[in-house]
């Protein structure tokens, strides 16, 4: 996996699981929700216009996505009324994936290679079993069981929901052709970190050091829209933000397939150019003992 979207993905968990557990903690529950859906709302409300909106074609995707949303949060909420984090997180979110797979290979004709099979099998088993680490299912409270369940489900349906709508949306080319383009940019840059550090020590710094400069400023933590317009301009020196700009163009902002062309090649150039200097760099004599 790519090591951007891998954080973003962590980073998702993370929040992910910090909201539910101040769900539980919290008194008044269905409170505590409706306030992080408002602010939420709010700050959705404020970024809107700076955004196209989705496709005609998405926007019934849109609106029952939206709808299951509420059956989500609404179950979700009467899931923790009745039993424990540590028994209702596992079960909504470890059945989640298991539903999306069946759906998506029986009903919608997804193909599944047996490794992803796997994959699916033992990740989403897996997280389920973790809600048994007290026993056996029967001390998990029956209404628990019951919400914690159709929280999955709730979060099936609207998983597919958004897919389907996000493939009617922008071009699925589009998106693969930057992903690869992607792939092949972290790959060098890879490649020429370990080229330029003298020792691992000071490799890892630089890794880290030369991750976190592009991607504050390709507008993957600050949305690079609110930058000042001599840093818009001057941050398209920096790959990240051709990767961020063509990936929103082939998602959310539903264009074709032209506009991933640009970001495509700009990717390839600085794969090029990144590869270009590791192989040069690079100490190909063995070291002697």
């Amino acid at each position: 996996m790519d090591p951007f979207v891998f954080a973003a993905v962590l980073c998702a968990a993370c929040m992910h699981a910090s909201w539910n557990a101040v769900i539980k903690v919290k008194g008044d529950r269905l409170s505590a929700m409706l306030m992080m859906t408002v602010a939420s709302s709010a700050i959705c409300l404020v970024l809107m216009p700076f955004f196209s909106l989705p496709a005609a074609a998405s926007l019934p995707w849109l609106i029952a996505s939206a709808m299951v949303h509420t059956v989500y949060k609404l179950s979700l909420t009467q899931a923790y009324e009745h039993g424990d984090l540590s028994q209702v997180y596992p079960l909504a979110r470890g059945a989640a994936p298991l539903i999306v797979a069946v759906v998506s290979v029986f009903v919608l004709k997804e193909t599944m290679t047996p490794t992803k099979v796997f994959a699916v099998l033992a990740i989403g088993g897996g997280v389920c079993l973790m809600a048994l680490a007290r026993g056996t299912v029967s001390r998990i409270p029956p209404k628990a069981f019951m919400f914690a369940v159709l929280a999955a489900g709730s979060t099936a349906s609207y998983t597919l929901l958004d897919g389907i709508g996000a493939r009617l949306s922008g071009s699925v080319a589009g998106f693969i052709g930057i992903a690869i383009a992607f792939a092949l940019l972290t790959s060098s840059f890879g490649l020429l970190i370990a080229a330029i550090g003298k020792t691992p020590e000071a490799t890892r710094g630089l890794a880290i050091f030369a991750t976190l400069v592009m991607v504050m400023l390709g507008g993957a933590w600050v949305p690079s829209f609110i930058f000042p317009p001599w840093l818009q301009t001057a941050s398209l020196v920096v790959p990240t933000r051709w990767a961020v700009d063509g990936l929103d163009a082939m998602t959310w902002r539903g264009l074709g397939f032209d506009a991933a062309i640009a970001p495509i090649a700009m990717l390839l150039a600085f794969s090029a150019l990144f590869a270009a200097i590791a192989i040069w760099r690079f100490d190909w004599e063995e070291p002697r003992s």
